[in-house]
């Protein structure tokens, strides 16, 4: 049997990668050993490929599962999520889940969800051609699959929790996702980062039906939220560690306001977010899914833009038109 590649952080902590059937390959969740049991943070996305690495890391570590008492999830995505139900099933555990999220989860991942007919709908609004909306809205539908079953998800509305026998604080990160909480412990200078801040790519930050329709802004507000916390080591949920968070905090700033001076020249004469989405993305050879957080981020910095006065938008010809001065 192959051994799953465990790497042991610390007493009582371990970081366990596992499989996702996109390019950043795995996710990174974190089991601690608690004084009464075990405790989880993030679960992955619910395939065979993640069930069986969950069932090794198990036996490699000696986990009765029936022992996990906490389940923490970072945020709603199924990359992080998929497994909840899954794994409450296996080992009785309580799932907890930020206020804002536990909205979301609902409203994406409950039966009867009309998400993926409103991601739709308001991609045609903004210029996306009707057959690559019908693909972004099929890919979606497949995608609700890998969160099944649901779990019972409680709320979670403490300022601290226990991980590894320690206090870690909970950091309230928006950005990502409306809800996205990192964990934070202090005497160590660990962080949690999950998808809050990547070592080498930048996360994904987009406009969706039923979020905050700013998530930039947001999102910007959370980096300096970390950045003034004193971190020697950040665990994020896909890649390598971060030994320099503020110099990585800065790298990814950086980045986003040349994302937005580009977007900003490209609309200025007047642009739907497809379009603008295009000129940035349509060298590459993207699949609907890859498409749809494409467009998604392409939105975020639209608005973002729009919010600081440097662009404006309007209704044109049945589409949502960016512009920087009127036409």
């Amino acid at each position: 049997m192959l051994m799953v590649n465990i790497e042991i952080i610390q007493d009582h902590m371990y970081r366990i990668p596992v499989p996702v059937p996109f390019p950043m390959k795995y996710v990174y969740c974190y089991l601690f050993r608690e004084a009464d049991g075990w405790s989880i943070v993030d679960v992955g996305f619910h395939y065979p490929d993640a069930i069986d690495t969950w069932e090794k890391a198990f036996q490699q570590l000696h986990v009765d599962r029936r022992q996990i008492h906490s389940i923490y999830l970072t945020h709603f995505h199924p990359d992080h999520f998929g497994l909840a139900g899954w794994m409450q099933r296996q080992t009785g555990a309580q799932v907890w889940i930020s206020r804002e999220d536990y909205a979301m989860a609902e409203r994406v991942w409950k039966e009867g969800s009309d998400q993926a007919e409103q991601v739709g709908e308001a991609f045609r609004q903004h210029g996306v051609p009707d057959e690559l909306v019908s693909q972004i809205e099929e890919s979606m539908q497949k995608l609700a699959q890998h969160v099944m079953p649901l779990p019972s998800l409680s709320i979670l509305n403490r300022d601290e929790v226990i991980l590894g026998q320690k206090r870690w604080k909970v950091i309230e990160v928006p950005g990502h996702s409306d809800g996205l909480i990192n964990f934070y412990q202090p005497e160590l200078r660990y962080l949690l980062a999950s998808d809050h801040v990547l070592e080498r790519i930048t996360p994904n930050i987009s406009v969706w039906p039923g979020s905050h329709p700013n998530p930039l802004k947001r999102y910007v507000s959370s980096l300096h939220r970390v950045k003034e916390l004193d971190v020697a080591i950040a665990f994020p949920a896909h890649g390598e560690v971060i030994r320099y968070l503020r110099q990585r905090v800065d790298d990814i700033l950086r980045h986003h306001e040349k994302r937005l001076h580009h977007m900003k020249s490209l609309a200025s004469e007047g642009k739907t977010a497809y379009e603008v989405a295009f000129a940035v993305f349509g060298h590459k050879s993207l699949t609907a899914h890859q498409w749809r957080f494409a467009i998604a981020e392409t939105l975020a910095h639209l608005d973002y833009l729009v919010s600081r006065g440097e662009l404006q938008k309007e209704k044109r010809n049945g589409s949502v038109v960016y512009q920087s001065e009127e036409k």
